[in-house]
């Protein structure tokens, strides 16, 4: 069990960057919030502690270095509601995928589009809960399942339907997988705070206007079932990141389809956990150099 109850990594006010456990004031539980964290010094997979030293946050950063993720896993089509509007019938095993740890950033970074995503519309929003493995787990039984994770974060796995689609030759991993295509956070909160990870509100705001509102209990697979079905003869190791995939309400769902846009400002949001806020930058093509 960490020392922990919210870990936060942060840029503080005195230049340095830091893992520590957020302070937050009475009845406030949105880790975006954080404006000041006791500093965390040690492994946090292992031997740490919490110290007395308390830093000022100037900026909220990835929750975990990206030295310290060892793989991203992701779930498709795992929220039955989801899957309905999909037109495609519930899996029988969880639809795996995989982001690369590139694609990984802060609670408020904004979301670079490159060019070549910016050939055809189909630019989309995903809130998923965001599970991180604290141990070394294979072959692990449902039951146990939830002694293996370190904590919960929320994250958006952005995704352009016609890479993953129309272009993505069967494999999902092209349309999701652009640099900085999956900011999460705004911590991790423990299972000291979050005993039961499927009781959870999870929603999208777009530009303001709820598109995504849903409860992880719709989850096809839960957490328990994910973790001991990922663990059978594929070992998790402490930094992995398991995203569960979203709920209803994608833009590809939608009839006219909703599709993000340069300047849309996005926020996913869990409850217990708190907001995840970035912008949509499209990147200009560099001019040719004369």
């Amino acid at each position: 069990m960490p020392a922990f109850n919210r870990l936060i990594r942060f840029l503080a006010k005195n230049g340095k960057t830091y893992y520590g456990d957020a302070i937050l004031p009475e009845g406030v539980t949105d880790v975006a919030k954080t404006k000041k964290a006791r500093v965390i010094k040690g492994d946090i997979f292992g031997k740490h502690e919490v110290t007395d030293q308390i830093a000022d946050v100037r900026l909220l950063l990835a929750p975990l270095a990206l030295e310290d993720v060892k793989t991203v896993r992701c779930l498709g089509l795992n929220y039955a509601l989801h899957a309905k509007e999909a037109g495609l019938p519930l899996p029988k095993y969880p639809v795996l995928f995989f982001k690369p740890v590139t694609s990984l950033s802060g609670p408020t970074d904004p979301i670079p589009v490159h060019p070549i995503a910016q050939e055809e519309l189909g630019l989309d929003y995903e809130c998923e809960l965001v599970v991180v493995i604290g141990k070394e787990a294979k072959d692990v039984p449902e039951d146990k399942a939830l002694d293996y994770v370190l904590g919960y974060a929320v994250g958006n796995d952005v995704s352009h339907r016609d890479w993953q689609v129309a272009r993505g030759g069967g494999q999902w991993s092209l349309g999701k997988g652009f640099d900085g295509w999956a900011p999460y956070g705004p911590g991790i909160v423990t299972s000291n705070v979050i005993k039961d990870p499927q009781t959870l509100k999870i929603t999208t705001r777009l530009n303001g206007q709820t598109v995504q509102e849903s409860n992880t209990a719709d989850q096809i697979f839960n957490v328990k079932q994910t973790i001991s079905f990922l663990s059978r003869g594929h070992t998790l190791l402490p930094g992995d990141l398991i995203w569960t995939g979203t709920p209803s309400g994608v833009g590809m769902g939608r009839n006219p389809k909703l599709w993000m846009k340069d300047g849309d400002i996005v926020e996913v949001e869990l409850e217990g956990v708190g907001v995840v806020t970035n912008k949509v930058e499209f990147i200009k093509e560099d001019a040719p150099k004369l």
